[in-house]
């Protein structure tokens, strides 16, 4: 059957016809308006377009039903399987009645698609020679196609063809640059996210920012950065809560990490997305999502925080509205994890360089403190009295062990020679021994100096400082004057000796120590304890291993000894002080 020149339906009608539906922009659109030119012109009563997708092998069905309802539909099997098929093989109009159709395509004819009509044709939709799918055009009567109907369907074919072909096109062009403007827009977001974490060290400020940039171009409602703490089985959570628009709340919370998602992300290392419900067997500290939202959190996604193999922490987003977290989404905030744990690492490595730093600081302060305050006839014990025999004895005894030790005795005995001998004999003896004098420190400021201050905890606290306790990891720390230490100090001693932690002044992140505690007083702590001016729970703590040295009218024998090794120290100590000065001195 040879193709009639469009002519025949007339210059102007052609005109139409084309503008008509070159103007339809997408298939359904098209389908529709095929139909009712169809119906016009009486070649038939309804019109579909079927296409092939060579690289799927599926069929799609576009067509207009009753009210101008749209249909779409497709498929690799019924449909793929029907008269589309047959004209790939043999690209010429099909035509045929209902019966026949039934008997060819049985599963098509009782699908739903197509109601019982009296005539089927199927026309090829090609381009370049090649066909891409079939125009059908159905007519509910049993009166058939003249040759003239079937030139005219084979016109409007035609026109079809090219039509469609264009709006393929067009949307193949409109998704690749929907992707191309995706990609732009992520890339964007990408920099702008980098930009604003990579600069920020301080991990506070870090989750600040990056709870700001996410909520900004997600609009996610509740962001927050999970690290084990350095506590064993601990995790730091670092929150921000988006229920004011204007003004975001944070937090700093730590956690025991067993039993909870982020526990699970740590051991699998990949992304969680997960739908909540109440009713889901969480951890406390994730089922304060609700006591915050209420049912609003609908879905929870956690991202692995890598730094080569190396996890550092999640980045968890909670958020009401599931579609948030799309599969493009999911893959860009991915690449924003990624961004992130570089910032991390960056921020937890400057917080250990600094934190080495300021010890480094406060043990130089520390060491020149201590070298300007020792004697140097004090570098060594040279007494050799029954008396002292039995103190070092006492300090063999107990160096090797980490007890708490009470030294007692006058001042001027030398309670700081034997703290500092039983630390020389004791396993902590590669790292310094740190001291402080309570009786030498205003009480205001004693807290600050023991147990370190945060940055504005106080009027003049203009940087962070680090304590005696915290310089001491490891080590020992020799408390002298003791019992001169305020009682509203007291209970956070009692607290480091008891629990090994504390907390510095203006934070409340908790702070684990190793230190082994030598403590010194010349004053009568029982009695202190009697009079309530010392508690008692503190007393037994200290006074695990009291050592008693001798009072000083008990010296003369030790002066005696000294008559051989002390004059050598005499000139560095007192200048050129006469030898037979302490034999009259000490004569009975």
């Amino acid at each position: 059957m040879s193709y009639t020149p469009m002519s025949d339906l007339g210059q102007q009608g052609l005109f139409d016809i084309t503008r008509t539906l070159l103007q339809q922009p997408d298939l359904a659109s098209l389908c529709e308006a095929l139909s009712q030119l169809v119906k016009r012109s009486a070649l038939a009563d309804n019109a579909a377009i079927v296409l092939w997708q060579a690289q799927t092998q599926r069929a799609s069905y576009y067509a207009s039903r009753e009210k101008d309802t749209p249909i779409k539909y497709e498929d690799e099997t019924v449909l793929a399987h029907g008269p589309v098929r047959s004209i790939l093989s043999r690209p010429d109009t099909l035509h045929c009645s209902y019966e026949e159709f039934c008997e060819t395509w049985p599963q098509l004819a009782a699908g739903g698609l197509y109601p019982k009509f009296g005539h089927y044709c199927l026309m090829p939709l090609a381009a370049e020679g090649h066909i891409f799918g079939g125009c059908e055009f159905i007519r509910y009567d049993d009166r058939p196609w003249s040759e003239k109907e079937f030139n005219r369907l084979q016109t409007f074919t035609q026109i079809v063809s090219v039509v469609t072909e264009q709006i393929q096109s067009r949307v193949v062009n409109n998704v690749d640059y929907e992707l191309l403007c995706r990609e732009r827009d992520n890339f964007r977001i990408l920099v702008a996210i980098t930009n604003a974490v990579l600069s920020r060290l301080d991990m506070d400020e870090l989750v600040s920012e990056v709870a700001k940039e996410i909520h900004y171009y997600f609009d996610i409602d509740d962001i927050s950065i999970v690290l084990r703490s350095h506590r064993k089985n601990k995790l730091n959570i670092y929150s921000t809560h988006y229920l004011d628009k204007q003004h975001p709340a944070h937090e700093q919370s730590e956690v025991d990490e067993a039993g909870t998602l982020t526990e699970r992300v740590f051991k699998s290392k990949e992304m969680l997305l997960i739908n909540l419900h109440e009713r889901d067997d969480l951890a406390p500290y994730e089922r304060m999502l609700f006591d915050t939202w209420g049912n609003q959190i609908q879905t929870l996604c956690l991202l692995p925080l890598m730094s080569g193999d190396t996890m550092l922490g999640v980045l968890k987003l909670a958020q009401c509205e599931e579609k948030v977290f799309t599969t493009t989404n999911l893959n860009l905030l991915r690449q924003i994890a990624e961004r992130v744990a570089i910032a991390v690492d960056n921020a937890l490595a400057y917080q250990e360089i600094h934190r080495l730093k300021e010890r480094l600081v406060d043990e130089n302060l520390a060491l020149t403190e201590q070298l300007n305050n020792v004697d140097s006839e004090f570098g060594e014990i040279i007494g050799r009295s029954e008396a002292m025999y039995s103190v070092l004895k006492q300090v063999e005894m107990v160096a090797q062990s980490d007890s708490t030790v009470l030294i007692l005795g006058e001042t001027g005995t030398g309670k700081e020679l034997i703290a500092r001998a039983i630390h020389n004999l004791s396993g902590r003896n590669n790292r310094r021994m740190v001291k402080m004098n309570c009786a030498a420190m205003p009480a205001g400021l004693l807290e600050s100096d023991l147990f370190g201050h945060e940055r504005g905890a106080f009027t003049g606290a203009s940087a962070q400082r680090i304590g005696r306790f915290e310089l001491a990891d490891k080590s020992s720390l020799f408390l002298d004057e003791v019992g001169d230490m305020p009682l509203e100090l007291q209970p956070k001693l009692l607290r480091v000796l008891q629990e090994q932690e504390f907390e510095r002044l203006g934070s409340n992140k908790i702070i684990q120590t190793d230190v082994r505690l030598i403590a010194a007083t010349n004053r009568d702590l029982k009695k202190m304890v009697a009079d309530r001016e010392f508690r008692s729970d503190l007393y037994y703590r200290l006074n695990v291993f009291p050592i008693h040295l001798p009072p000083c009218a008990s010296v003369r024998k030790i002066f005696r000894c000294w008559r051989k090794p002390l004059p050598s120290k005499l000139p560095v100590v007192w200048g050129a002080i006469s030898t037979a000065f302490l034999p009259r001195r000490c004569a009975p």
